[in-house]
């Protein structure tokens, strides 16, 4: 892996993070157009190294919603009761996938960690996007709704589950869980920072794990340095990532992206099909 590459994937993993297009579907997109593991060495490695520069993006998080996760800390201490009902709620929500992942987590990655299920998942969510917004004729003022502090343990669990459907890459635990908590009640924008905080515990876990098992071998094979520049640049990227996106969810709608997916996939898809790439 050259320093470009690092900066690149670490950029794709920053910027699509939290957008609701998936970023796995963009690092296998890129993984593939780079020819990275083409020849069957280092898949692990790789694997992992995806996987872990997503610290970037969760320590984005932990710099933007800084006051949220601090609540939520005093809370699990008993000093914040708003913090400690979010922190039950971020827990039950994020059960879900912990349970899914551990027990199908091997199946998933064999069977569905290919281009052709990324573009179907694009092409789908992007669908998805558009009869969700369709259908709820959701008004520009994303104010309306539930607030953060008004969800209940069972919209949690609804949300938590849904996101049990983003471990198919192209999905995007983005969008199912800003849709999960727009279709329980929320408003967007606490749908949206719910499943950002969601995410922080998620990618977390994820990246602890994959760190214990595959560590070793990414360090052999791309070493310390890269794996860092990956990490420092999903980090901004992420930033910017989140700042536009809730700025520009507070006075539009998902729409934007549901034409995205879709083109993306149609265009990827037709390539692919011709053997361009």
């Amino acid at each position: 892996m050259t320093t470009g590459e690092a900066i690149l994937l670490g950029l794709v993993e920053g910027v699509t993070e939290y957008l609701p297009v998936s970023s796995t579907g963009h690092l296998l997109l890129t993984q593939h157009l780079l020819k990275m593991g083409a020849d069957g060495n280092n898949t692990a490695a790789i694997s992992a190294y995806e996987i872990c520069i997503q610290s970037g993006a969760i320590l984005a998080v932990l710099f933007l919603y800084a006051g949220r996760v601090r609540s939520v800390l005093t809370g699990m201490f008993g000093r914040d009761k708003a913090g400690l009902r979010l922190a039950f709620n971020l827990s039950v929500a994020f059960l879900p996938a912990a349970v899914v992942g551990i027990l199908f987590g091997n199946l998933i990655k064999s069977h569905l960690f290919g281009m052709w299920p990324v573009v179907s998942a694009w092409v789908m969510g992007g669908i998805a996007i558009l009869v969700v917004e369709r259908r709820k004729k959701l008004s520009q003022d994303n104010n309306l709704g539930q607030q953060l502090e008004q969800l209940t343990i069972p919209q949690a669990l609804v949300i938590g589950t849904l996101q049990c459907i983003a471990m198919w890459p192209g999905v995007s635990r983005s969008l199912v869980t800003i849709l999960g908590g727009t279709l329980v009640g929320l408003s967007a924008l606490a749908a949206i920072e719910f499943s950002f905080l969601l995410g922080l515990i998620t990618l977390s876990a994820a990246t602890l794990y994959e760190a214990m098992k595959h560590g070793t071998e990414m360090i052999q094979a791309f070493g310390i340095v890269n794996p860092l520049i990956g990490l420092v640049t999903a980090c901004l990227g992420a930033i910017v990532a989140v700042k536009w996106m809730v700025a520009y969810l507070s006075r539009s709608r998902l729409t934007i992206f549901g034409y995205y997916r879709i083109i993306l996939g149609a265009l990827v898809g037709g390539l692919m099909f011709l053997g361009f790439i």
